[in-house]
């Protein structure tokens, strides 16, 4: 199996990337393709001695920058990094794709190049939110800004999908977020999407609030994508404003450094398993390949772990429990 990264996505690209490259061919196994300039890659891979087998390089002359349009980019810059690591794995040469890159011009690469599985009306980009041991699926959180109810019940079948391959659920509970418990609660868009997962086989337990999601009420919750990315950047503001904050209390007297050094380690795990590093990345959902969505601010740890993420969804056989979801 191979996993096509998309070498210069994503902030710190492309050191950062290839480092998590060299981590996960070192620790996993995996085998990668560097997709960009072979000179820059090759300057990279050169801080590496001895360099891990499985790493190759696939030439891509183009990047698409954070601030530019998207569908445009991609349409435009056909030699962009993440063209041609969707154009790899299209043709077979790869299992999965790894990006870190503008997130838009990896919703609109892989329409371009992969198209949409059949019922799918939208694709959707879920996260995992810190919550029980397993965490919570929230999607869609940054693919599609405004939504149709059919598409919020594709986005409940994908995640439902996703918890029982990935993650080994079985019948996932699915829950709507809105701004009330009670049947009834939220604008009409909520109210509609409500009705109709009611009527869907999925195991469907209502409406969940935003209090609701680290509670463990549901596996998967549906939401649009504006208030999903909402949702989970502001988490990670106030994850690291949090953490900050106990930082600086530590610090202020001696008593407290010294119960922060009985404490260090365990306020370290704490803080591992609820950055999105350990994650690595999250899942682009209906589209006809796997793509795995890594932060911006992504690190080699990040990249590392998103690597390893893309190759169990490859292997999970994911792509064919989404074919054939109702379209309506």
């Amino acid at each position: 199996m191979i996993i096509a990264l998309d070498a210069l996505g994503g902030d710190r690209a492309p050191r950062e990337s290839i480092a998590g490259a060299v981590q996960a061919a070192r620790e996993f196994g995996l085998e990668i393709a560097l997709v960009g300039p072979r000179v820059l890659i090759e300057d990279e891979l050169a801080r590496y001695d001895p360099q891990p087998s499985g790493l190759h390089v696939v030439e891509a002359s183009q990047a698409i920058g954070m601030g530019e349009s998207p569908a445009q980019a991609v349409r435009q810059k056909r030699d962009a990094a993440i063209n041609v690591a969707m154009r790899l794995m299209k043709d077979g040469g790869a299992s999965a794709v790894v990006s870190a890159g503008n997130t838009g011009a990896v919703v609109a690469s892989a329409l371009l190049n992969l198209g949409r599985l059949p019922g799918i009306e939208r694709p959707a980009i879920g996260a995992i939110f810190p919550s029980t041991d397993r965490g919570v699926l929230i999607l869609d959180v940054g693919a599609n800004s405004v939504c149709k109810p059919s598409y919020m019940v594709q986005f409940g079948y994908m995640g439902s999908a996703y918890m029982e391959r990935i993650f080994g659920l079985q019948r996932p509970r699915v829950g709507l977020l809105n701004i009330g418990e009670e049947e009834g609660k939220g604008n009409d868009l909520a109210q509609e999407v409500y009705e109709k997962l009611k009527k869907t086989p999925l195991n469907f337990v209502g409406n969940v609030e935003g209090k609701d999601i680290t509670a463990g009420a549901a596996d998967v919750v549906v939401t649009d994508g504006f208030t999903g990315n909402v949702l989970v950047k502001a988490s990670e503001a106030l994850l690291e404003f949090a953490f900050g904050r106990v930082r600086r209390v530590v610090e202020s007297k001696i008593q407290y450094r010294l119960a922060g050094l009985v404490l260090r380690d365990a306020l370290r795990e704490m803080r591992r398993r609820l950055e999105y590093a350990e994650y690595g990345g999250v899942p682009l959902l209906g589209v006809n390949g796997v793509v795995i969505v890594a932060h911006g601010r992504a690190d080699a740890v990040a990249f590392k772990n998103a690597l390893r993420a893309a190759r169990e969804t490859a292997s999970s056989g994911l792509l064919a429990a989404l074919t054939g979801i109702p379209k309506k």
